[in-house]
């Protein structure tokens, strides 16, 4: 089990919002929804690929000089890279001094990937915390996603995953009994929406989500609001009736839109498709956790 591998593209230690305590939170890399103002654009592919951040650069040429494809061209002061060409073999970021040029996702073992969490456990010892899978889905990485569970409930972690719930049934079914709580996303309460904003239909993770806590899971529900797409009474209705169908719910943050998917998209060379570019403002927030908080019993907070 030990040896199992899976792509991580980051590994955030002294995390605070994902899950109680002090955490070690994993991101996996891959995911089968294709969110609008997805806030982690390279978590999307599951393969690795190659920030550049321009601005970072120092036009010292080592990656024009490395690469084996002639991807880089440094004129002057313009450092120009040719993406089609590349086949992210990474040999430009070995020796990249200023970190203008870094990959973004590598093959890791669970015994690396809990090396790197063990390290933390006096934290999570004095504050509750654990791990947390995120990522991307971790669900589409399943045997290493489990793997990962297995290995730090030996060692007696507190886990935590989240997920957007998109994957069968039978692989929830497989891990409940490893996750402490589900961070579960819920993205949009009418269907035809979820399916323009995200890619994929609502229904099945709505059902994953049902059997979860007949199952006694203990969830979060996690609600992404992005001003004008899902900023309306009928959805915080909906994500209140929802969070009022499980016994086994034990709070909903609500998660405002931040912009930062734009710089990310741009170091990866994508476009990002959301128009708003800005942070909603404090009392706006304040509104959304109102509104859900006057239709249901169960804890609102600003996650």
């Amino acid at each position: 089990m030990a040896q199992i591998t899976g792509k991580v593209f980051d590994i955030q230690k002294f995390s605070i919002n994902d899950g109680p305590g002090i955490r070690t939170t994993v991101f996996l890399k891959g995911c089968p929804l294709d969110c609008l103002w997805c806030h982690n654009p390279e978590s999307k592919g599951a393969e690795p690929e190659i920030s550049f951040t321009s601005e970072k650069c120092i036009l010292c040429g080592y990656c024009a000089a490395t690469c084996p494809d002639k991807c880089h061209i440094i004129d002057g002061k313009v450092h120009s890279y040719d993406r089609a060409k590349c086949l992210r073999c990474g040999k430009c970021t070995l020796e990249c001094y200023s970190k203008a040029l870094e990959v973004v996702g590598k093959e890791m073992t669970v015994k690396e990937v809990m090396a790197e969490v063990l390290k933390d456990v006096p934290f999570y010892e004095t504050s509750n915390g654990g791990m947390t899978i995120s990522g991307g889905e971790p669900m589409a990485q399943f045997l290493f996603t489990k793997a990962l569970l297995e290995d730090a409930k030996k060692h007696k972690l507190h886990n935590c995953l989240e997920t957007s719930g998109y994957a069968p049934m039978e692989r929830y079914r497989e891990i409940v009994r490893l996750v402490d709580i589900f961070l579960f996303d819920f993205k949009e309460s009418d269907p035809a929406r979820h399916m323009k904003c995200t890619g994929v239909p609502q229904e099945n993770i709505v059902k994953n989500l049902i059997e979860l806590d007949s199952l006694g899971a203990k969830t979060v529900l996690r609600c992404p609001i992005i001003p004008k797409m899902n900023d309306r009474k009928s959805h915080f209705n909906g994500i209140a009736k929802l969070a009022n169908r499980l016994s086994g719910i034990i709070e909903i943050n609500i998660l405002p839109y931040h912009p930062l998917g734009k710089s990310k998209s741009s170091r990866i060379g994508k476009e990002y498709p959301m128009l708003c570019k800005e942070f909603p403002e404090d009392d706006e927030v304040r509104t959304w956790i109102e509104t859900v908080q006057r239709v249901t019993e169960v804890p609102v907070k600003k996650g």
